[in-house]
C-alpha cells in the first residue's frame, strides 16, 4: 500500500502547479483523500479533501478559489490544482487517503495512509 506525490517545484508568485498522488496496492475510489502542507517551523495543515464519491470537498480558507482537489479513479490519482499561488503557500505537500469514504475533514490523525511528501517553493 502506498502513496507517491509528485509534482511539486519552484514556481513563481502567481503561477500554477499540479500535484499528483498515485496509490498503488489498493483501489483509491473506496478511500477519502486530503492534502496536506507543512511549512518550515510551523505545524501540518490540512490543505482540501474529499469523499470517496466526490460529492464533498473541503478547502482550507487560505485557499479557496485558487486550489481545486480532484481524483482520476481509472488512473487511481488523486490532484491538487494550484493557482495564483503565493509565497506562503510554500511548503512540503503532502496527500493522504482514510478507508472511512464518508469522512470530510482535516484532521490528519484519521489518515492512515500517507505519501512522501512533495516540496513546494513559491518565490516572491
Amino acid at each position: 500500500v502506498q502513496l507517491q506525490a509528485s509534482g511539486g517545484g519552484l514556481v513563481q508568485a502567481g503561477g500554477s502547479l499540479r500535484l499528483s498522488c498515485a496509490a498503488s496496492g489498493f483501489t483509491l475510489n473506496a478511500y477519502a483523500i486530503g492534502w496536506f502542507r507543512q511549512a518550515p517551523g510551523k505545524e501540518r495543515e490540512g490543505v482540501s479533501c474529499m469523499t470517496s464519491s466526490g460529492r464533498s470537498i473541503w478547502y482550507a480558507d487560505s485557499v479557496r478559489g485558487r486550489f481545486t482537489i480532484s481524483r482520476d479513479n481509472a488512473k487511481n490519482t488523486v490532484y491538487l490544482q494550484m493557482n495564483s499561488l503565493k509565497p506562503e503557500d510554500t511548503a512540503i505537500y503532502y496527500c493522504a487517503a482514510t478507508p472511512n469514504g464518508y469522512y470530510i475533514g482535516s484532521d490528519h490523525r484519521t489518515y492512515g495512509y500517507w505519501g512522501q511528501g512533495t516540496l513546494v517553493t513559491v518565490s516572491s
